[in-house]
């Protein structure tokens, strides 16, 4: 009878009903031992060459140890291995950071390999539904690559042929819960080859301050905060519109600011410009003097929009049959047009007058405004399509936290959520607003995975300090 899963091997176990009449006895054919002999030859070789290749540093390794016992003996492999454990303790305390990078977490993707992913890999994949059968012969995707990191495992696979993406997308719960994790996410890496990630621990969770500013002007990207794996995320802003989404006290704020934080040396140098569209009069008030322009009523914002689309329309002119790319000048400068809750200039605002000034122009600049340097920063409560119908045509978007999952393909694309944006699970406390605050999903221009980051807080006091710096600075323009 079929014994119990997960991590045995069924494929090749029979059962018979003890009450069936006729019993069909199988032919058997005798295996020449020679043939048999080959065969495990063949696999012993194979698997040590797979080994080699996938493990060259342990293999190194093993076989040295291997040679000197054989040339010296058991007690100068004994002595090599106590050297090399006092040479890595010392360096370990001398500088943990290098150490992990270079040995440390080698040593923790070996063994996460062999003791979590390897030892369970076939039994997972069975009850997950992901091994397949033809003719009596079970075929499971291959465990390839498994790379520790502090923040999570990833582990490459190689597919069955025929199989796809949406296969393991679909099956995320199965691969967290059969692998010990809370989570999982599925990343497209190549034709044939699919990604799994495992958290293992969230670098996300705690706040992160504002990010220092930039020492020289930069207008292409700005850094906002963090990524999942610890290393610093920064927005592409040049030659491109960001939309950003999420509820109340998601931390849409974190990330406008960030954005205007980053930019302020390059505004200051002249390349950029940033004006400010704030119809709810909260949120970029406070620092309104590091705004080139800035608009709070909604006649206001429709004027200033129209106002940018004329300077877009009239550099593109000067640009046609010139230049095809824009590059920031002081005669040029970027101009990134922040736009706080959108919806209450399109969709919320009752002047039908106002409401087609405003889209027009939004629409004019986010389908033109790209290739002569405009750029548009959006941010709403509401992604759905009747309330911000251009929504499309914002190349970035970053989805903070959502009231519902269907929200999260309207932001991010249809599939986004089965490959890992679990923007509407991301955590939320009245109680304490910097729970889960600024942290979010982002859908790249040149790639469909969703990003998973954390914007910088910029508090009143870093709003206040920026503008003693540079508010100054603008006025003497």
């Amino acid at each position: 009878m079929l014994r119990k899963l997960p991590g045995t091997e069924i494929q090749h176990v029979v059962s018979t009903r003890p009450d069936t009449s006729i019993v069909y006895t199988p032919t058997v054919f005798k295996t020449p031992a020679i043939l048999v002999v080959l065969a495990w030859t063949w696999r012993l070789v194979a698997g040590t060459a797979k080994t080699v290749v996938r493990h060259p540093i342990a293999s190194a390794l093993v076989w040295l140890g291997v040679a000197v016992g054989l040339l010296w003996g058991w007690r100068a492999v004994a002595g090599g291995v106590a050297g090399a454990g006092i040479i890595a303790s010392i360096w370990a305390g001398v500088s943990p950071r290098t150490f992990m990078r270079y040995a440390g977490w080698r040593v923790v993707s070996w063994w996460r390999w062999m003791w979590v992913y390897r030892r369970h890999w076939g039994g997972v994949m069975a009850v997950a539904g992901l091994v397949r059968s033809v003719r009596g012969t079970g075929y499971v995707p291959d465990l390839v690559k498994v790379v520790s990191s502090a923040a999570a495992d990833t582990v490459t696979v190689r597919m069955l042929r025929g199989q796809s993406l949406e296969e393991f997308a679909d099956r995320v719960a199965n691969l967290a819960h059969g692998f010990g994790a809370d989570l999982a996410v599925v990343r497209s890496l190549r034709a044939g080859w699919v990604t799994l990630v495992f958290p293992r621990r969230d670098l996300l969770a705690v706040t992160i301050p504002a990010r220092p500013l930039p020492v020289l002007p930069e207008v292409d990207s700005v850094e906002i905060g963090v990524c999942e794996g610890g290393e610093p995320y920064r927005l592409r802003l040049h030659g491109t519109h960001v939309l950003i989404a999420g509820a109340t006290g998601s931390g849409k704020g974190s990330w406008l600011w960030s954005i205007v934080r980053g930019l302020l040396p390059a505004q200051a140098a002249g390349r950029a410009e940033i004006w400010g569209l704030d119809p709810k009069r909260m949120e970029f008030a406070y620092g309104k003097g590091l705004f080139t322009r800035y608009a709070a009523t909604p006649a206001g914002c429709a004027d200033l929009l129209e106002t940018a689309v004329a300077a877009m329309q009239e550099r593109a002119d000067r640009y046609a049959g010139v230049q095809r790319f824009h590059v920031a000048t002081r005669r040029d400068p970027f101009v990134v047009i922040v736009i706080d809750e959108v919806a209450f200039l399109t969709a919320y605002q009752p002047d039908k007058g106002l409401r087609l000034r405003i889209t027009a122009a939004l629409a004019t600049l986010t389908t033109q405004g790209r290739a002569v340097g405009f750029s548009v920063v959006a941010a709403l409560q509401d992604p759905r399509k009747d309330v911000l119908a251009i929504r499309n045509l914002f190349p970035v978007r970053v989805a903070l936290r959502l009231d519902e999952p269907d929200q999260v393909d309207m932001v991010l694309g249809d599939g986004a959520r089965d490959r890992g944006a679990l923007a509407d699970q991301i955590p939320h406390d009245s109680a304490d607003p910097e729970i889960g605050a600024g942290t979010g999903y982002v859908r790249r221009e040149n790639s469909p995975d969703p990003a998973r980051v954390r914007a910088a807080l910029v508090t009143d006091a870093d709003i206040e300090q920026m503008s003693l710096r540079y508010s100054a600075a603008r006025d003497s323009w």
